[in-house]
């Protein structure tokens, strides 16, 4: 039976590359491609993939808020990021966004082969450099931290919409991008300000930044 797959990445030659080694693999399946992440979250509607490979540091939706969105509707499916950021910050908030695994993208094709295999069968895989102990001290160490309760305070729309702030889209993309009215924007604005305590846009990004939802 193959695994069906999805790749995910904002830079097409990564993209590309990875595609066509997977393609050459006798039990997978490349069934599409994606540049970030809502797009990645339509064409898993779409598509139904066993399993997506995903980067995360991308526009418009990143890797992290990305899964968390797929495996609220699709818990079945299987994420690992293949990312090139080994922060813990970053490790942590894919696996608590439900990743399957975690791979730096400096490893060869044969560990993402043996990652695939991996979470196919229920496990969970990191690379060798991403110790899980320090992962588990990271994740304890963040709770109790009081950046973790303002980030676990804003709802995944809320999320979304910081995101899409922090990359300067004018309020009117930001609401035909999640088809919402530009009065429920403005209202998400206002609720992610009072939660944070944060009264400007540039506060707003800053701490978008800081909490890896994008990048400069």
């Amino acid at each position: 039976m193959l695994t069906r797959i999805i790749v995910v990445d904002d830079h097409k030659i990564v993209r590309d590359g990875l595609s066509s080694l997977i393609e050459k693999q006798p039990n997978m399946e490349l069934i599409g491609q994606a540049k970030d992440g809502r797009e990645a979250l339509a064409m898993v509607r779409s598509k139904r993939p066993d399993v997506v490979v995903m980067d995360v540091s991308m526009p418009v939706l990143n890797g992290i808020d990305a899964t968390r969105a797929i495996l609220e509707e699709f818990p079945a499916t299987k994420v690992i990021i293949l990312s090139m950021h080994s922060d813990k910050r970053f490790v942590s908030g894919a696996l608590q966004a439900g990743a399957s695994g975690y791979l730096l993208k400096e490893c060869a094709f044969k560990e993402l082969r043996h990652a695939l295999e991996a979470v196919i069968c229920n496990q969970t895989y990191l690379s060798p450099q991403i110790a899980k102990t320090v992962v588990s001290d990271y994740r304890n160490h963040l709770e109790q931290q009081g950046a973790v309760k303002d980030r676990k305070s804003l709802t995944t729309r809320e999320r979304e919409v910081l995101q899409l702030i922090a990359e300067g889209y004018r309020t009117k993309d930001i609401a035909e991008r999640l088809h919402v009215s530009v009065k429920t924007v403005e209202a998400r604005r206002r609720r992610i300000m009072e939660k944070l305590a944060i009264d400007s846009v540039p506060g707003l990004v800053k701490y978008a930044i800081r909490e890896g939802l994008t990048e400069l």
